[in-house]
């Protein structure tokens, strides 16, 4: 797969994704009721971040037993991050941030991949490695939506994923963004939801975001 097809292929996925929630999963007996949950509700592109024991088991097991779910690695911080992704069978990987060890291997990789920025040198080292579509994180803490409109100015061909204080009540604000083609979070998988086991709940909450934040050409 060459650069371009792969840069498009996580593009379109993400925008047509307009939600991504990123999972914690503590325990491995979550992972595919939180998947199904999700799915039920119209969440289908997940991200599994690399924070627990459990999160590798956990993706292996929504990837086996819940076919409908998109799943991708999150919290890929080094090149062994990135071949673990690839070798559970992840869609995409996606970086809270990136080295440029991480950006090479990312590069030389066939693995779909967003590394993560929070400054405008940052987003040039991803650029410069072939990376056009980034994590903006932690999106709020680092300037928020004026932020990203400022980067805009020089950096007018990239395209964001934000994360890191976005929930339901300014995900709209994020989404209305020329340049941000979905938005990450945990709002929709509280753990105390996860915890309860509540997946009813977990599914209500997906299928009311899914009908108020809608995708659109970008």
């Amino acid at each position: 797969m060459t650069a371009i097809p792969r840069r498009e292929k996580l593009a379109a996925l993400f925008r047509q994704a307009v939600v991504i929630p990123v999972l914690t999963i503590e325990r491995l007996e979550h992972a595919v009721p939180l998947a199904k949950a999700l799915v039920a509700g119209d969440v289908r592109v997940l991200e599994v971040t690399l924070r627990t024991p459990v999160a590798v088991d956990a993706a292996k097991a929504i990837i086996a037993e819940v076919p409908d779910a998109v799943v991708g690695i999150g919290t890929i911080l080094n090149g062994d991050d990135l071949s673990r992704a690839r070798e559970l069978g992840a869609v995409f990987g996606i970086s809270p941030g990136a080295t440029p060890e991480l950006l090479q291997a990312a590069a030389a990789s066939n693995l779909p991949f967003a590394p993560g920025v929070a400054t405008a040198s940052e987003l040039m080292a991803a650029l410069a490695a072939g990376f056009d579509l980034v994590k903006f994180f932690p999106a709020e803490q680092a300037g928020g939506i004026r932020a990203i409109r400022a980067l805009a100015g020089p950096f007018p061909n990239a395209r964001f994923c934000p994360t890191g204080g976005i929930g339901e009540a300014n995900a709209a604000s994020w989404l209305a963004e020329p340049n941000v083609l979905c938005v990450g979070g945990s709002w929709l998988c509280p753990p105390a939801e996860i915890r309860a086991g509540n997946w009813a709940g977990i599914t209500a909450m997906c299928e009311r975001a899914m009908k108020s934040l809608k995708p659109r050409d970008r």
